[in-house]
């Protein structure tokens, strides 16, 4: 049995598709079960045991956060690519049409996906997605349609021994010690308008620095790097929050994330890198609906704001200047932060 499963994009996706992955390693322990994955998601994953091989899926490069290796492939060079393989099953966990004529035209007799963007033309069985189910438990109706039994739907990850090694050289280097807190704050995301303000953010970064003592983190693309470094300019601060953007692969920050104390970031992925390594969240969530995004686990502490405009799920312009957000005031993120320190 050769299994397709097909998900790529973003980061946060990705990691909520590892109970899906693992209830589906539970049905066929023997399967050859092989994953379509965009270059940059993919790697959140890439040590996962229930997959036997990544494909990366290299088409587009517009999203701020992608990257890839060489040159940019062509939607027919995977389908000559899928075809070969010779696939008997395929779960469309990609939502898009496009995904769905993939595998159509890849010549996959099972084919089982979301009935969205009117594509149940290509699919043989098609499953409705639940705007109101949590996304994890969303990739897991698949299962059930397709007669899985469904197991359990915890988190969890794994990270390498070389990344492990290089968080703690990283560590050593900048003196950090043993007991000392150590908190991420992340303070960008995919979309502008799922960020706190970074005033708002500022002010816990002192906080955690000047009240707390903690060494404060801050990870991300290279992109992401002026952000802090702006906040940090513009602080007084007892201990310097330590600048990482750019600097760590996506393996490499899951580890980081595992050794740290605490990650108080927007609604995006890291959040859900962080639950599947245990570490704790405070997150703070807006337009996007609460129930179907939130990070898990029994240790988070989420807010979310409870404005009449909200959620909207970025569908529209927003007029009321990120009034779920902004209306989330910094005190509550401090009476947070106190309960872990």
């Amino acid at each position: 049995m050769k299994i397709l499963v097909v998900r790529y994009r973003f980061i946060g996706d990705m990691v909520l598709m590892i109970p899906f992955l693992r209830n589906l390693r539970y049905k066929y322990p023997n399967a050859q079960i092989d994953m379509l994955v965009a270059p940059n998601s993919g790697e959140v994953i890439s040590n996962c045991p229930y997959v036997n091989n990544f494909i990366f899926f290299d088409t587009t490069r517009k999203h701020k956060y992608e990257n890839g290796v060489g040159k940019q492939k062509s939607f027919l060079h995977y389908v000559k690519l899928l075809r070969k393989e010779k696939y008997n099953k395929t779960y469309v966990l990609k939502r898009s049409l496009s995904s769905a004529v993939l595998v159509f035209l890849a010549g996959i007799p099972e084919r089982i996906g979301f009935n969205t963007e009117h594509r149940g033309i290509f699919l043989t069985k098609k499953v409705k997605y639940d705007t109101n189910k949590h996304e994890s438990i969303c990739a897991l109706d698949l299962l059930e349609a397709d007669n899985i039994q469904i197991k359990d739907t915890f988190l969890e990850n794994w990270t390498d021994p070389k990344s492990d090694y290089k968080v703690n050289k990283i560590f050593e280097f900048y003196n950090i010690l043993q007991n000392q807190k150590k908190v991420i704050v992340h303070a960008a995301a995919s979309n502008p308008y799922k960020t706190w303000n970074i005033d708002y953010f500022a002010q816990i970064i002192e906080y955690l620095s000047n009240e707390k003592n903690a060494q404060v983190f801050f990870l991300g693309a290279k992109i992401d790097k002026s952000i802090y470094e702006n906040i940090k300019y513009n602080s007084v601060l007892k201990i310097k929050p330590i600048n990482l953007c750019g600097e760590l692969t996506i393996q490499e920050s899951l580890a980081f994330i595992k050794a740290t104390d605490l990650l108080i970031g927007n609604d995006s992925g890291n959040l859900h890198m962080a639950s599947s390594v245990n570490t704790p969240v405070i997150g703070i969530y807006g337009p996007m609906p609460f129930e179907k995004w939130k990070a898990l686990g029994d240790k988070n502490i989420l807010f979310k704001s409870e404005v009449s405009c909200a959620p909207c799920s970025l569908k529209k312009k927003c007029k009321n200047n990120k009034a779920c957000l902004n209306s989330i005031s910094p005190s509550l993120i401090k009476q947070a932060v106190d309960k872990f320190f």
